[in-house]
């Protein structure tokens, strides 16, 4: 079995910029992306702030001129899940659609993906009502009456794609005011399609072979209320997925991957004290040596394609050396 150079797990920004710049090393990178390649910039309506766009650009359309990039420059990419990791031994293994992979080097860029309510009839009715991608369904509900679940800009960006469609769109909030940036509250507040229901939490779907209710809960008074629905779109986060590399590598409470960068930022002494001792840190190194991570597996504070992009760049740097080292050392 040929051992790779590096085995990029995950696609999205920071797997697809890693990508091109291994593969401009001539690492020749062996990328899985996933049965859902491109993350979840793939639910993404127009991206407007990602440099080098000036009328904007669509997320899915995003991902598939990075990941034309990577392949032009001689990536190899398998659109097949990871369904098992082996850090404990060099050459590290992976298994994927059933075959097992070996690698110099990993790369995790596995992102995050939505969190769910976990109220009843949400399972029931997934695909029949229930949807975490408005920008995918929206279509399918002209005319109908939706629900957004949330107050971030998630939320909102399904909310306004809701309205080229739906009849009227209710957001659904836990707090009394949005956590999402101004300029996405002013178009989604002044629409007027728009109604939002503050302090208010879901507390079951109701349907019969598709959804045709929904009940809430007052947070404050605890009153609840059914009222009718079409569709109900969750939009209330993400987790990183994280949970097939449990036990192989150092995570945090919330399931992020811990990488030296994190551990620089708790000791700002670690990168100078690695410098003054002709160290290289590697700050996108995790927990185990040859193992690296990048994107909205780690990064739970900014959570941008920019930055995402910004930090596949910094692990394929960091990978390029450090193979590069370890070819020197052995």
């Amino acid at each position: 079995m040929s051992i790779e150079h590096v085995i990029i797990i995950g696609s999205g920004p920071a797997g697809w910029a890693a990508a091109t710049y291994l593969a401009r090393a001539q690492l020749n990178p062996l990328i899985f992306a996933g049965e859902k390649s491109g993350g979840q910039l793939m639910l993404t309506t127009e991206i407007e702030n990602y440099p080098g766009f000036p009328e904007g650009i669509l997320g899915p359309q995003l991902m598939a001129d990075m990941r034309k990039q990577a392949e032009r420059f001689g990536a190899r990419v398998k659109d097949i899940n990871v369904e098992r990791v082996d850090f404990s031994h060099k050459p590290f293994r992976i298994t994927a659609g059933g075959e097992e992979y070996q690698a110099s080097a990993i790369l995790m860029t596995t992102g995050a993906e939505s969190v769910w309510l976990n109220v009843p009839g949400e399972d029931k009715f997934v695909g029949r009502g229930v949807s975490t991608c408005a920008v995918c369904d929206a279509a399918f509900f002209k005319g109908k009456k939706t629900f957004v679940i949330g107050g971030g800009d998630s939320a909102m960006e399904d909310t306004l794609a809701l309205t080229k469609f739906a009849d009227s769109v209710t957001v659904v909030h836990r707090r009394d005011s949005f956590r999402a940036s101004k300029i996405m509250q002013e178009r989604v507040l002044k629409h007027p399609k728009v109604k939002v229901m503050w302090n208010s939490a879901v507390k079951e779907i109701k349907g019969d072979t598709k959804v045709t209710g929904i009940v809430l809960v007052d947070m404050n008074t605890k009153k609840e209320q059914e009222l009718p629905a079409d569709g109900v779109f969750v939009a209330i986060g993400h987790k990183p997925a994280t949970d097939f590399v449990k036990g192989a590598i150092e995570l945090d409470e919330k399931g992020f991957i811990v990488t030296r960068f994190a551990l620089e930022q708790k000791s700002l002494d670690l990168a100078s004290k690695a410098v003054k001792d002709g160290m290289i840190p590697y700050l996108t190194m995790t927990s185990v040596e040859g193992v690296f991570a990048a994107g909205d597996v780690v990064d739970f504070k900014y959570k941008q394609a920019i930055t995402a992009a910004g930090y596949g760049t910094m692990a394929a740097l960091d990978i390029e050396k450090w193979l590069e080292e370890s070819k020197d050392q052995s």
